[in-house]
């Protein structure tokens, strides 16, 4: 299911370049939009993971480096059943997290400094548990895709609305209507990045309050994360890509486009959600113990 609604966002990115090609240089502009997306498709398949890494400059660690961190991923991964993903660390002070990659075998994991000074070891069991429900179940090329996808609209988008100001149309073109498609393009990505994002994140925190048993864990990170996000955001954030992060990293900021526009459902939701499975989780404590006890 998720590889075909990641095949479906590149098709609808591909459409949309030529359509825009099409408008602003008739047929040629057509063949270079096609042209453009095919270049477009092949480095968001394959490569928009790397992209999202660099942009936060994250920093790949290993066992040596980080050995609490690495050692709750590796365990978390054995017990999902999934390869262990690469760890990368990015130093900045809001605490946040995400996960990226095209597939279990390609996936990594990214983690704030600030993260890991805030919160308990068992907090951070949390976190990292619901990032990788996000590798398991393959919703991580989507998200990663629809990050580019939407860094790639809202470039085409301000390209429009120069175009538009400075008289650059074609012999078709008309400056106003360029001017709406500049607006509506950045509001259409997001709409899709809305779509993706809050059923995902809700699965998410209930496979990780499943995998860990302790729904508690991830309650309190999620209390916490939201408060420090709510006060900074992690450097270098964009609407763009804040989809993919376990809080969004413009939580709270009143009059901002993304809170304008959420693509992860409230915190308020989130711990209601988590409380419901506190009762159904709890018959299977003896699980938790047995991870506990092959895993800790």
């Amino acid at each position: 299911m998720e590889q075909f609604k990641t095949f479906l966002l590149l098709g609808s990115l591909s459409i949309l370049l030529v359509f825009i090609g099409g408008y602003l240089g008739g047929p040629s502009g057509m063949v270079i939009g096609l042209l453009f997306a095919g270049g477009m498709n092949f480095y968001a398949y394959y490569f928009s993971d790397t992209m999202i890494l660099k942009h936060y400059n994250a920093q790949l660690i290993d066992k040596e480096e980080a050995p609490m961190l690495y050692r709750i991923v590796e365990r978390l991964a054995i017990a999902g059943k999934i390869p262990t993903p690469k760890v990368y660390i990015i130093h900045d002070q809001i605490p946040n997290a995400f996960a990226t990659g095209r597939n279990p075998e390609h996936a990594a994991v990214a983690i704030t400094t600030g993260l890991m000074e805030i919160l308990s070891e068992e907090e951070i069991e949390g976190v990292m548990a619901h990032e990788l429900f996000h590798v398991r179940h393959r919703d991580i090329l989507i998200a990663t895709v629809a990050a580019t996808i939407a860094g790639a609209v809202a470039f085409i988008a301000n390209m429009l609305q120069f175009g538009a100001m400075f008289g650059r149309n074609n012999r078709n073109g008309n400056p106003i209507l360029m001017i709406i498609m500049a607006i509506l393009l950045p509001i259409a990505a997001t709409v899709i990045q809305m779509s993706i994002s809050r059923s995902r994140e809700f699965m998410a925190d209930e496979g990780a309050a499943r995998l860990t048993g302790h729904p508690e864990w991830l309650q309190n990170a999620l209390v916490k994360l939201s408060n420090y996000n709510a006060r900074g955001e992690v450097q270098g954030a964009t609407p763009e890509n804040a989809h993919m992060f376990i809080v969004s990293p413009f939580e709270g900021k009143s009059f901002s486009f993304a809170n304008l526009f959420r693509t992860h459902p409230t915190t308020e939701q989130r711990l209601e959600r988590l409380e419901a499975l506190k009762n159904e989780i709890e018959p299977t404590k003896e699980s938790s113990k047995l991870y506990d006890r092959h895993y800790r």
